[in-house]
């Protein structure tokens, strides 16, 4: 199974934040219960969906523990939203517009899929 499949099978029992850092605990330097409890407050996004995509920060945060830079961090930020639509997760979710622009499985894979490009170009 490769790591974009992973990590939306990992998110049925996590949240979008947990499933992307999850998904990379072979690579890391954590624990699954450390990148567990890292991801735990991200599970509608940051500030309870005002604000990024909890998919989109668990990538980040992946990026960052493996060494990356910040125009790194601003090109995975910009393809997730070439991907999804947005990055704030109440306008993916269509909260205010009731459209719909990226389901969370979609978020997971989309952030694995960006990280993935990333990281091995």
């Amino acid at each position: 199974m490769d790591r974009i499949e992973k990590a939306a099978l990992l998110k049925r029992s996590n949240n979008c934040c947990q499933a992307v850092l999850l998904s990379y605990a072979d690579v890391l330097e954590l624990s699954e219960e450390q990148l567990t409890r890292l991801g735990k407050t991200f599970g509608a996004g940051m500030g309870g969906m005002q604000a990024t995509c909890g998919a989109l920060v668990g990538a980040g945060m992946v990026l960052g523990l493996l060494g990356g830079n910040m125009m790194q961090a601003k090109a995975l930020h910009q393809e997730f939203e070439t991907l999804c639509g947005a990055s704030v997760c109440k306008d993916l979710k269509g909260v205010t517009t009731g459209k719909v622009l990226c389901p969370c499985d979609e978020c997971v894979r989309n952030a694995v899929r960006a990280l993935e490009g990333i990281l091995h170009g």
